[in-house]
């Protein structure tokens, strides 16, 4: 009997061999919802028989997490040099870095820990290099950085293999709803029209996954790859940003090059030169969507002069684990003024969603 990883590849052939026009796309999206289903007793197996590799695993720690993936001796152990002086190896050769180093940058009042990890080759999703562990890494993180250099671009390949590890890159969730039932089959419900896909081939991938009755509401337009991200249940979605190092040495026809095989926006740095880094710092905070919240003690004025940065759409439980580990445990209410209260001094509970410029009071029972 073929493994596992001999399925999937032979689904993959056939994908790959069958021509793509209306016809085949329903076959083909049967096809992609069986890999789908195949990677995820994969990484069952793997996740059972393997208790991971040295130095992958990684407390978060600042406000939010970036992710130096790419590809080897680019340059990111410089870059995270250059960005929070931590002192990760750097050397001429591949695979200089063999753990994850993190550091932390600090920028407009917030502190952002950078992981700069082993560089990944192609294959990496399935584990060639050390690559699962690294992309696991990656999975936490709340930005990837997407790191070559002039001479070594080809981002499409780290594109495909974050791909196939089940991280979706800039984009949103499907917007998509399944609810079960005892009876009655399946059926079909949407808020938009769908063109993509017919009601019978929406049936016949949702059984492949097992679901047999119930209800599924589509509330935008997808494709069969969209409602196979659905029905998996363990995509990671994470904003990025592509950079190109060593643009100091430039040649020519390396930007045509570039935008033969990417064809999205990047920026170009030079580590060396410190060329473009303040510039990407600034990117890495406006994409990370921080807000500022002041906090205001019980009977007193609000502290405006210092603001806690934390992420866009936080939590108070998310101020509380800033402040301190205990708060959690010892928190009784909190009362917000500003955007997120329907009122003056609302009294909120943990899970209330702050907005940018909230007045945040927190009142805790004693030990």
């Amino acid at each position: 009997m073929a493994t596992i990883e001999e399925q999937i590849q032979q689904i993959e052939d056939e994908i790959f061999n069958t021509m793509k026009n209306k016809a085949t796309e329903h076959h083909i999206g049967k096809l992609k919802a069986r890999i789908a289903k195949l990677r995820a007793q994969l990484e069952l197996h793997r996740a059972k028989s393997s208790g991971g590799g040295k130095g992958y695993y990684i407390k978060k720690a600042g406000d939010a997490t970036v992710a130096l993936v790419g590809f080897p001796s680019v340059g990111k152990s410089s870059l995270l040099n250059l960005m929070t002086g931590t002192e990760s190896e750097v050397g001429a050769y591949q695979f200089t870095t063999l753990e994850v180093i993190p550091g932390i940058m600090e920028y407009e009042g917030a502190k952002i820990q950078i992981l700069d990890m082993p560089g990944i080759i192609k294959g990496a999703s399935k584990g060639k290099g050390r690559g699962k562990e690294v992309i696991a890494a990656a999975r936490n993180s709340d930005i990837i950085l997407l790191m070559g250099d002039v001479f070594n671009f080809r981002i499409d390949v780290l594109l495909r293999e974050l791909y196939d590890a089940g991280i979706r890159l800039d984009v949103k969730p499907p917007n998509i709803h399944f609810s079960h039932s005892d009876r009655g089959g399946l059926v079909v419900r949407s808020t938009k029209k769908l063109t993509k896909m017919t009601e019978e081939q929406i049936i016949e991938i949702v059984r492949a996954y097992g679901l047999i009755s119930g209800t599924i509401v589509f509330r935008e337009d997808v494709e069969p790859d969209r409602l196979v991200d659905f029905l998996a249940g363990n995509r990671i979605y994470i904003p990025s940003i592509t950079i190109i190092n060593k643009i100091d040495q430039e040649y020519a026809g390396v930007r045509r090059n570039i935008k033969k095989y990417y064809q999205e926006d990047y920026m170009d740095i030079s580590v060396v030169k410190n060329q473009g880094v303040e510039e990407l710092k600034r990117i890495i905070f406006e994409r990370l969507k921080f807000m500022r919240i002041y906090l205001k003690p019980q009977g007193g004025p609000p502290d405006m002069e210092e603001p806690l940065v934390i992420l866009e759409s936080s939590t108070v439980q998310a101020v509380c684990e800033h402040l301190h580990r205990d708060f959690v445990e010892l928190y009784r209410f909190g009362n917000v003024w500003g955007p997120s209260a329907k009122y003056p001094g609302q009294s909120v509970g943990l899970h209330h969603i702050l907005k940018d410029g909230d007045i945040v009071t927190i009142l805790l029972r004693k030990k």
